[in-house]
């Protein structure tokens, strides 16, 4: 018997495979031997996460070995592993504001500090109640302040303010879940006023919170102050630099026939222990081919994880991490293709500069606009 609640979730929940389909006709990705693969790892870094407990949080003597054994781990799987410019693979580690503890961030600055990655903002809020406009500033401002105490995030070329990058938990960006996990319809305009440069929430399918518009970094279309006014907008292309922050930095979402057939899966560039890296996938990140108009061999790659999730530890620290890495280096060494190891900042910093029509070696463009601060003791 047809239903008809089943058949608008569907509806609702696809509502990007036209794009999906158009994107497969039209847009081309670059040429084997021709291309910079320019790769983001935004781990949704949740050192308290407890499975099967959903509102709980692991101990505090729990979160501390946790992210002691990742940094003393880290170093071992990244340090041999390096891409076109001598990088390392690194983490942009997405850490939860409403789970602030001041020696488990300084801890994780430290890691960086190393030279293993950077810290930025993630957010969970409205999950027993709507959120307010105040508290969501007042969250973000706090924990963005701290952030710069432990020498994180960055500012503008010739400015002082802290800026940062985001991640919105349970995927309800400004909103987008129609109330639940948020509740703040004018957030977008938040995080532009308290110094947010790009979000990095996207992909979130299968989530209802997917936008219809897909593979895209881009300005959002609508006002700052409406709920998911980043449901449209504007593609950032060369020679026109964007006006409009946070951009959308959406990471590949494509349908996957090759491993399934005839069943299609959701590819969303998920990270997990039942989805590691592998080069298969690789091919289809690139088939996203998510780049600046006007710039198509630089193709950026961002990818998302729950880098402190146990089911996915081997997918982030283990063989299967090892060896995706590995074969990506080879083959980007066989073909003539140039990877690029990046942050957030970095990707964005490289963004901003493609849209000015630069055509260096992006990887020297790492620190273009947004360089990191120094800690404030």
């Amino acid at each position: 018997m047809f239903d008809l609640a089943v058949w608008n979730k569907a509806v609702v929940n696809l509502r990007w495979v036209p794009a999906f389909l158009w994107h497969r006709i039209f847009r081309k990705e670059p040429r084997p031997g021709s291309a910079h693969l320019i790769i983001a790892m935004a781990d949704h870094f949740e050192p308290s996460v407890l499975l099967d407990s959903s509102g709980c949080y692991a101990s505090m003597a729990e979160q501390h070995r946790r992210l002691e054994r990742w940094c003393q781990t880290y170093s071992t799987l990244a340090d041999s592993r390096r891409d076109s410019d001598g990088a390392p693979f690194r983490h942009t580690y997405f850490y939860p504001a409403e789970q602030y503890s001041a020696k488990l961030v300084h801890r994780l600055a430290e890691h960086c500090g190393e030279g293993w990655g950077e810290v930025e903002i993630h957010l969970h809020h409205g999950i027993q109640k709507p959120d307010s406009a105040q508290n969501t500033r007042d969250t973000l401002m706090r924990f963005r302040d701290r952030l710069v105490e432990h020498g994180c995030l960055a500012s503008a070329v010739n400015e002082a303010s802290p800026c940062y990058a985001f991640v919105h938990g349970n995927w309800t960006l400004a909103n987008s879940g129609g109330g639940r996990y948020c509740g703040v319809d004018e957030e977008m305009k938040i995080l532009a006023e308290t110094g947010c440069y790009a979000d990095f929430t996207l992909p979130s399918a299968p989530s209802s919170t997917q936008t219809s518009k897909i593979n895209a970094i881009y300005e959002c279309g609508l006002p700052l102050d409406h709920a998911a006014p980043h449901r449209r907008g504007r593609d950032v292309s060369v020679g026109r630099p964007p006006h409009v922050f946070p951009l959308i930095v959406q990471g590949p979402l494509m349908l996957d026939f090759g491993t399934r057939w005839p069943i299609p899966h959701i590819e969303n560039s998920a990270i997990t222990g039942l989805n590691p890296a592998t080069m298969a996938r690789l091919r289809l990140w690139r088939k996203a081919a998510i780049a600046v108009a006007g710039r198509p061999d630089w193709l950026f790659i961002k990818l998302h994880s729950h880098g402190m999730d146990p089911r996915d530890e081997a997918a982030m620290l283990g063989r299967p991490m090892a060896q995706f890495l590995d074969d990506l280096l080879d083959s980007s060494a066989k073909t003539g293709d140039k990877v690029h190891f990046v942050t957030a900042r970095e990707m964005v910093n490289i963004i901003l500069a493609a849209c000015d029509g630069r055509h260096e070696n992006p990887g020297n463009l790492r620190d273009y606009k947004l360089r990191r601060l120094a800690a404030s003791h």
